[in-house]
């Protein structure tokens, strides 16, 4: 029998194990589930994009190998569309590098700034990409809490300790909005952020795959905006959650040139680049798509004003976040967050996420996702009245 390698025996078991197997059982006796458990947009990626697509994909110079860093017309409509959104300008050059999602540069990162024994600083709660992209570059993670208490926003007392402790830190993960709380980011904290990083010379790797989905006109802001933060910081960014593209893999990570080049180095080893006709059709959606995003934070806001009050009336403590398509409850009595979900999809068929999916602080937490027509959530508020 062929042995595991070490790296993935450091994994951390795989926690949906189970509630995949429960979900399988319904399944089998007939009972259609809904599922409100992963972030995956269920409507379709625009027209406009799709077109460009399809042209794109006729034209037999897209068939060849892409550059790994991205078409220079992709990270040119990158440059422009962070100027557009968020005032940063970003050289194309070499402030820009097309990513397979922004996934893919996220897991990459490590391989390029953290050597075996050196650690990277990653949220808890969070997004489980960030520990195991450490580990498989032979790094530490080092958790730091993501507190209610605190708006979910790390505590810097804590950062110092970690610093200290050691092993050396080479990175620190954030992202806001925030997969699975569904907090929001102020520019003070961003400040804070700068001054820690410049002190402590680690690299901030900052997620904003959600900053388009944001509601009630409250705009989300880039880390780059801070002033410094291009000093020691990059950002990763996606098209999946802003304009429906989960399964065309493109992303984009903008911001310091060390970094990208360091990540550059990675990708012309492990990877060939973005489909070049997928990167066009990127190009119209940076260019074209504000209107869209628009009518799509509508869409949104409309089902988290259905889900959320649903949520609070049969006891779970949740707050309408300002952006993302998650939402956080709060359980309360003490009761476990993987038991409510198996209980939730054996009374009610609906799936939803334990909190401890994301780590242990999550404990006690669920994270359910709006990604379901207007008609399905108001028949899940309907089915959560009552006992759960």
């Amino acid at each position: 029998m062929f042995e595991f390698s070490d790296r993935l025996k450091q994994l951390p078991p795989y926690l949906f194990a189970r509630i995949d197997e429960i979900k399988k059982q319904e399944a089998q006796k007939g009972r259609k589930l809904i599922a409100l458990g992963i972030g995956d947009p269920d409507l379709p990626t625009p027209d406009f994009v799709i077109e460009r697509l399809v042209n794109a994909a006729k034209n037999p110079g897209n068939h060849q190998y892409p550059s790994y860093a991205g078409m220079g017309e992709f990270r040119k409509a990158v440059s422009r569309w962070y100027q557009r959104r968020f005032n940063v300008s970003v050289d194309p050059e070499t402030e820009v590098l097309a990513l397979i999602g922004s996934k893919e540069g996220i897991a990459h990162i490590p391989f390029a700034f953290v050597n075996p024994g050196e650690a990277t600083l990653v949220p808890n709660p969070g997004y489980p990409v960030y520990a195991s992209a450490t580990l498989f570059a032979g790094g530490t993670p080092l958790s730091f809490a993501l507190k209610e208490k605190n708006g979910f926003l790390p505590d810097f007392a804590e950062l110092e300790a970690l610093v200290k402790k050691g092993p050396k830190a080479k990175l620190l993960f954030l992202n806001y909005p925030n997969n699975p709380t569904s907090a929001s980011a102020t520019p003070e904290f961003f400040k804070e952020v700068v001054a820690f990083a410049k002190k402590h010379q680690i690299l901030v790797c900052h997620d904003n795959a959600y900053s388009e989905i944001y509601f009630d006109g409250k705009k989300q802001p880039s880390f780059l905006e801070t002033p410094g933060a291009k000093e020691i910081g990059c950002e990763f960014h996606s098209l999946s959650k802003t304009f429906n593209m989960t399964g065309w893999r493109v992303g984009f990570v903008v911001g310091n040139a060390r970094a990208i080049a360091g990540l550059g180095q990675v990708k012309t080893n492990v990877d060939s680049g973005v489909f070049n006709a997928c990167q066009e059709a990127g190009i119209a959606a940076l260019d074209q798509g504000d209107s869209f995003c628009e009518k799509l934070r509508g869409i949104y806001q409309e089902r988290r004003n259905i889900l959320a009050p649903a949520l609070s009336e049969i006891g779970l403590h949740c707050k309408k976040p300002d952006a993302t398509f998650y939402l956080w409850a709060k359980l309360s009595g003490g009761q476990k967050s993987e038991d409510f979900v198996l209980d939730l999809i054996r009374k009610k068929g609906i799936v939803s996420t334990p909190g401890t999916g994301f780590g242990s602080m999550g404990e006690s937490f669920v994270r359910f996702t709006i990604c379901s027509d207007v008609s399905v959530l108001k028949q899940v508020a309907q089915a959560l009245k009552g006992s759960v």
